[in-house]
């Protein structure tokens, strides 16, 4: 990570003031004019997406067509996962080509609007789902493609559409905001070269990416040998001290461990806030150990509500929440209070925290669909407290197994870690390879 940017020298603030040029510059371009300011709308025209399509169009015939998710994922649209749309040979729609950059036009938030794809092959009879618009450059004014998807998805140009989405439950951009977007272009030479280095980022990026996921995946693979099965009560894969150890106990969760909610203070008497006791929401609850809060309840918050303080070392299941939150799994790195959505399971002396930390966030499917159970989608006291658990009475064995997922689990973190700091230099290095002028006046 470190050599990528000695291709660079920074610029002097006075020279970045004078003209539109990036602060960081590879030394053979240094001394060169500043990058050519132009408007999106003056070089090229929007194309139409896909019109007069419904639900039954899709998923069938022989045209291709590149979905919403695939702009909206993508720096450069992704070929190999297109969607299929009956085209019938009269009608008159649209291609995509090479060169063309695809725009998102709709978002959950002002932030995601505007989200840009840029097509590097040429791939025929292809389409663009009606939920993008798509703009292409005349010939002769269309820049490198690899540069354009970085241009595209800088800090500068993303902060524009976002000051520009318009709506409430949705955000929309307009097609003259997209025209009116103002942008820099250096010569063809040093496109090609910051694109180069951008792209060898993206390919470190993407291995320490794998590198994570395939821990993750060895990690996945290892529980399910380490765990028995449902209706086993002896794991496939053993440590060899516990060969002829006594087979695992299988009981419900309630006649091992006391479970318990927690409760939320009112939220008009600001007294009950601002304290200093931990409070935890299911926003946190999210397969990790939780070691800090982002909210906290006073004393009087405590006592005058049905909030409990939990000890270290407590297991939270969600038991409610929006997309995948219901049923993840958390341990409580600190004594804390939670709000009634989560399911507090507390402590024993005799079966190892971590032990039953990992047990049960390897079973987070099983208890996703526990919950539809109830009949609501939701988790309950009763349900979880009826769930089967299984595990070896020898403490010695809860400890060798939590010591081993704990090896890997910090192995994970460490990689995680070195794969965010690749994609905040990444971040970084763009906010200083493109103009930071380019846009003030738009």
């Amino acid at each position: 990570m470190a050599n990528l940017p000695r291709h660079c020298e920074e610029q002097s603030d006075e020279a970045s003031q004078k003209t539109v040029e990036p602060r960081l510059r590879f030394p053979e371009f240094r001394g060169e004019e500043g990058w050519e300011m132009r408007i999106l709308g003056e070089q090229g025209e929007f194309l139409s997406s896909l019109t007069g399509k419904s639900a039954q169009h899709f998923g069938v015939g022989s045209a291709k067509f590149i979905t919403y998710m695939n702009v909206f994922s993508n720096t450069f649209t992704d070929m190999t996962s297109l969607g299929t749309v009956d085209i019938a040979e009269d009608e008159s729609q649209n291609t995509v080509a090479c060169g063309d950059i695809l725009f998102t036009v709709s978002s959950e938030t002002p932030e995601e609007a505007g989200m840009s794809s840029v097509v590097l092959q040429e791939i025929s009879n292809c389409y663009l789902n009606s939920f993008c618009t798509l703009f292409r450059f005349a010939k002769e004014k269309r820049p490198n493609p690899h540069f354009l998807g970085y241009l595209m998805r800088q800090p500068l140009v993303r902060s524009y559409f976002g000051e520009r989405a318009q709506g409430s439950t949705r955000f929309n951009l307009s097609k003259t905001v997209f025209r009116e977007l103002s942008f820099a272009v250096p010569t063809t030479a040093e496109q090609q070269k910051i694109a180069d280095c951008l792209t060898s980022l993206d390919e470190v990026i993407a291995a320490q990416g794998q590198k994570v996921e395939t821990l993750k995946t060895y990690k996945r693979g290892l529980m399910q040998q380490l765990f028995p099965r449902e209706g086993e009560t002896i794991p496939r894969l053993r440590f060899p001290e516990f060969h002829d150890a006594p087979e695992w106990e299988e009981v419900p969760l309630g006649e091992l461990f006391d479970t318990k909610s927690g409760g939320t203070p009112d939220r008009a008497k600001k007294e009950y806030w601002s304290g200093s006791i931990p409070w935890v929401t299911t926003s946190l609850v999210d397969f990790n150990i939780i070691t800090n809060a982002e909210e906290f309840i006073s004393k009087s918050g405590l006592e005058n509500s049905s909030a409990k303080i939990f000890p270290r070392n407590t297991i939270l299941i969600a038991m409610y929440g929006q997309g995948k939150t219901r049923g993840k799994i958390a341990l409580l790195g600190i004594s804390a209070t939670t709000n009634q959505a989560c399911a507090a399971i507390l402590p024993r002396s005799d079966i190892a925290p971590f032990f039953v930390f990992t047990n049960l966030c390897g079973r987070y499917d099983e208890i996703r669909a526990l919950s539809n159970s109830g009949g609501q989608e939701n988790l309950s006291q009763d349900l979880i407290r009826q769930l089967p658990f299984r595990y070896p009475k020898d403490t010695e064995e809860q400890s060798k197994i939590a010591d081993c997922l704990s090896t890997i689990d910090s192995r994970i973190t460490a990689e995680s870690e070195k794969f965010d700091a690749l994609k905040t230099h990444k971040k970084s290095l763009m906010q200083q390879l493109f103009p930071t002028l380019n846009l003030e006046n738009s």
